[in-house]
C-alpha cells in the first residue's frame, strides 16, 4: 500500500479535518473513534477520495482494546508512516476545589494514558519498519496554565513533556516527533467541555475569528511532509486575535 496515517478520535474536530487533509492527497487511513457509526460515515467519505480506510472503534482510555486492536492488524496496515495522537478532552472549566474527580481522571485517562497507549502499541510497527513520525495534538493549555483550567492544563502540560521524552528516546529509530499546540478552535471542544451547554460554547468564541479544524489539519500535513532530514519539534498556534491562553482581543 502507499503511505499510511493512523488517527485517534476522527470522528470529528482536528481528527476528521485530518483525515480529510491526508485522505484528499492520497494517504490510506486508519481512524479511531468510539462512536461507530460517525466513524464509518467518515470513513465513507474518505473513500470517495480513492484511498483506502481502515476504521477502528475503540476508547483510547481502554488500554485492553487499545493493544487488542493494533496488535491485531491487518498486515497490509502494519507499515504505519505517521500517527496522530488527536483524540483528547476537557471536561469543565471549575475551579480546583469545586471541580469533578470524574472529571479529573477522563481527562488523565483520555489525554495522558491514552496518547502513551497507543503511542506504545504502534511503535514497533515504526522501529520495524526503521522510521516514522509521530504527530501529538497538544495544547496553549500545555504551555500555560490559567485558572479554573487546572488538570486540563496539567494533562496537556504532561502531552508537551512525553513528546519531548519520545523525541529523545526514539532518535536511534530515526522516528520524528513533532507536538502541535492549538489555542483556540471552533470545533466541539468546548460543547464536550460544557457538557452539551451550546451558549456557553459559542460564547467562548464570539468576538473574534478562531481557528478552525481545517487549519490544524493544514499544518500537520506540512509537518508530515517535510524532507526526511526535518523536524518540527514543537509549535504553538493561535488565531491572530489571540497572543496566549491568557490573551484575546475581541
Amino acid at each position: 500500500m502507499n503511505t499510511i496515517i493512523f488517527i485517534t478520535g476522527a470522528t470529528s474536530g482536528f481528527g476528521k479535518a485530518i483525515a480529510e487533509k491526508f485522505a484528499a492527497n492520497k494517504w490510506n487511513c486508519i481512524i479511531t473513534g468510539r462512536r461507530k457509526e460517525r466513524l464509518q460515515e467518515v470513513a465513507d467519505n474518505l473513500l470517495t477520495h480513492g484511498i483506502k480506510v481502515l476504521p477502528l472503534v475503540f476508547d483510547v482510555q481502554q488500554k485492553e482494546e487499545v493493544f487488542k486492536h493494533i496488535q491485531n492488524l491487518p498486515d497490509e496496515w502494519k507499515a504505519i508512516d505517521i500517527l496522530v495522537n488527536n483524540a483528547g478532552l476537557a471536561l469543565g472549566r471549575d475551579s480546583f476545589d469545586k471541580a469533578s474527580l470524574d472529571d479529573w481522571e477522563t481527562m488523565i485517562d483520555t489525554n495522558v494514558k491514552g496518547l502513551l497507549y497507543v503511542s506504545k502499541a504502534v511503535l514497533p510497527y515504526m522501529i520495524a519498519k526503521g522510521k516514522g513520525h509521530i504527530i501529538n495534538i497538544g495544547s496553549t493549555a500545555g504551555k500555560e496554565v490559567y485558572m479554573n483550567g487546572n488538570v486540563y492544563c496539567a494533562s496537556k502540560h504532561a502531552a508537551d513533556a512525553i513528546s519531548a521524552a519520545q523525541r529523545m528516546d526514539l532518535l536511534p529509530h530515526k522516528i520524528k516527533v513533532t507536538v502541535i499546540h492549538p489555542g483556540a478552535a471552533d470545533t466541539e471542544f468546548s460543547i464536550v467541555r460544557f457538557k452539551g451547554d451550546r451558549e456557553k460554547s459559542k460564547a467562548m468564541y464570539e468576538g473574534y475569528e478562531p481557528l478552525l479544524a481545517e487549519d490544524i489539519a493544514e499544518i500537520c500535513y506540512y509537518c508530515a511532509t517535510l524532507p526526511p532530514h526535518v523536524c518540527i519539534n514543537d509549535l504553538v498556534v493561535t488565531c491572530t486575535a489571540q497572543a496566549n491562553s491568557y490573551y484575546t482581543y475581541k
